[in-house]
């Protein structure tokens, strides 16, 4: 049995009935104790075992090579299990639940440090049905993927060969003998090979004999590096890697520094500007040509339309840049690629502790909480529902089990919203009032018109295009590493690319706010959220290019899988960026204003 204690500290923020929205953002800091209680004394749990004690294999998935996500569970295929019928334990996370980790007993007797000689532990005789599904198994090259204590190994199903007497005519052979050779440093496995061996030619009727064996060698490989063999640091750490990062930083240093030198120069100019024109006798003000920002100070502050949606976005906005963080840097200190979900769980617990951030003050703030707290979980739930479905019709393991589902809407009822509520109650009673430095004009102000390179629409899709830039690069080493065979061990990589994706996007929402508001249309709110989210765009029209020229993928299920969940990638994304530069530009807007008279 084990038990785990969480304990964390949240501060909610708060949002004002006007447009300006303050919140208090304490970044929450997770602190696990693990308090294990075992029934035995060793297990996988705590990766130690005494002599001849029960080691399980778990079978876990079988899937075409290059479909890495259309996984099946592995005895869909005629295979057979051991003698062994009952183990003393198992387990299973909701992360692992959700990404399709379907973990079934091998059934094969295998004790630590006992070497097993090759013996049979089960046979079939090969029906028709059996033998049509081997041959398709076997002609769309699909794998296995096995654990030994948390270890994992690959192995492939069969091969094809010509028939020498026909040439038109191939013959499948099913590999039905496996090798496992088990490294152990003194009570730890720390190293776990399959060699398949044992080719046999399959046709209906014959009888197949499944085989196997077990030899242990003592390794010098240290227990907390027993994950190295599964990276690759000649991929992620290669020269490319680090040039990008550098390219980033440089794109910073200069986009900081260009958006710096021009706001500042023309900042001045329009103070200066503003200051001759308040020296002005009524007169003369009236027959001067008066234009620029400062025009639309009566309606600058005025709320947005469709606040509640605004408002729930930005809120999750806020709660998906926290908890992706917090995720970032858990895994740095805690190695979670290491353990299957893990990554997942984390992101799960963190977007629910975080709750309490997307609490609202407002007239309307019960239907806020309400739309604020359900969201982003209805709209993961929309694109889930749809691939699940796709996959409960090819029987996929990635079908989410009815119980998951049970589950993650628990958390979303009696977790997410009840800390939501927390939020609003403190954001309700700690916000204050609205302290905009101009007073909002009761009849709004007419927009001019202006060039067409100056309406919102050309502003928001040129505004994703260099925060898109400073990531391309590390979205295909994320993008291989989730669709292909890579493991992504360099979240210190990804932490700085974060930290550089938000200064570009703050940098390039306030410059484009700055514009929008010399034109004269006080239209931001909208125009520089949608900006900063239109990265998902063009991440999305990435991943349709990763697709076509870097993938090998094929079928209905595959495809609804990888384009429904880039969709949503892309669309988290694009909401946390456009929160993030909604922020920044928000507290620019409101410095601007401070520093003019205004009358």
């Amino acid at each position: 049995m084990r038990i785990y204690w969480n304990s964390f500290c949240i501060i909610s923020r708060d949002h004002c009935t006007s447009i300006e929205m303050d919140f208090w953002l304490c970044l929450v800091f997770l602190t696990t104790v693990q308090m294990r209680f075992h029934t035995c004394q060793a297990d996988e749990h705590t990766h130690t075992y005494n002599p001849h004690e029960e080691i399980v294999l778990w079978m876990n998935a079988v899937g075409p090579y290059h479909n890495r996500q259309e996984t099946y569970a592995y005895f869909s295929l005629p295979f057979c299990k051991g003698p062994v019928k009952e183990i003393s334990h198992y387990h299973e996370t909701i992360g692992e639940a959700l990404q399709g980790v379907e973990l079934e007993y091998s059934g094969l007797e295998i004790g630590f440090k006992d070497a097993v000689p090759k013996q049979e532990y089960c046979s079939l005789t090969l029906t028709e049905t059996s033998y049509i599904k081997l041959v398709y198994a076997i002609s769309n090259h699909y794998w296995y993927q096995m654990y030994i204590d948390d270890l994992s190994m690959w192995g492939i199903i069969g091969e094809i060969e010509e028939n020498p007497l026909e040439e038109s005519k191939k013959d499948f052979y099913l590999l039905t003998h496996k090798k496992f050779d088990i490294g152990f440093n003194g009570n730890q496995i720390v190293d776990v090979n399959l060699t398949t061996e044992g080719k046999t030619k399959i046709k209906p009727g014959i009888q197949i004999s499944f085989t196997y064996q077990v030899s242990w060698k003592e390794s010098k490989v240290p227990f907390e590096k027993r994950y190295d063999k599964y990276l690759d640091p000649s991929f992620f750490q290669h020269r490319i890697h680090w040039f990008s990062i550098f390219n980033s930083f440089m794109m910073v240093v200069f986009l900081v520094g260009l958006v710096a030198m021009i706001l500042m120069r023309t900042l001045r100019k329009d103070y200066a500007r503003y200051s001759r024109d308040d020296d002005l006798d009524e007169l003369d003000r009236d027959l001067g040509d008066e234009y620029g920002w400062k025009q639309v100070h009566g309606d600058v502050f005025r709320s947005p339309q469709y606040l509640i949606i605004f408002s729930s976005l930005v809120g999750t906005g806020y709660q998906l840049a926290i908890s992706a963080l917090g995720c970032i840097i858990l895994a740095i200190i805690q190695d979670t690629y290491t353990q299957r979900g893990t990554l997942l769980t984390t992101a799960i617990f963190f977007y629910a502790a975080t709750s309490p951030v997307n609490g609202y003050q407002g007239k309307e703030w019960i239907k806020q909480m309400v739309i604020g707290a359900t969201l982003f979980p209805v709209l993961i739930s929309g694109i889930a529902f749809l691939v699940n479905f796709v996959a409960i019709y090819y029987h996929a393991s990635r079908a989410i089990p009815f119980l998951t589902m049970v589950a993650v809407v628990c958390i979303c009822v009696f977790v997410i919203l009840p800390l939501t509520l927390v939020g609003t109650i403190l954001g309700r009673n700690m916000s204050g009032q609205p302290n905009n430095p101009c007073r909002t004009n009761t009849v709004p102000r007419p927009i001019p018109e202006k060039k067409w390179f100056m309406e919102p629409m050309v502003i928001v899709l040129l505004g994703g295009i260099l925060p898109f830039g400073s990531i391309f690069i590390e979205m295909y080493f994320i993008f291989t590493s989730f669709w292909q065979y890579k493991i992504y061990y360099v979240f210190g990589f990804m932490l700085l690319v974060y930290f550089i994706l938000v200064i570009v996007t703050v940098c390039v929402t306030i410059v484009s706010t700055y514009f929008l508001l010399n034109a004269e249309d006080y239209r931001w709110h909208w125009t520089c959220f949608c900006s900063g989210g239109s990265i998902g765009i063009y991440v999305y029209l990435y991943s349709i290019y990763y697709f076509l020229f870097k993938t090998k993928m094929y079928g209905l299920f595959q495809t609804v899988f990888y384009f429904g969940y880039m969709a949503l990638g892309s669309i988290t994304l694009g909401i946390l960026c456009g929160t993030v530069g909604y922020a920044g530009t928000s507290y620019f807007v409101t410095k601007m204003y401070s520093t003019v008279k205004i009358d």
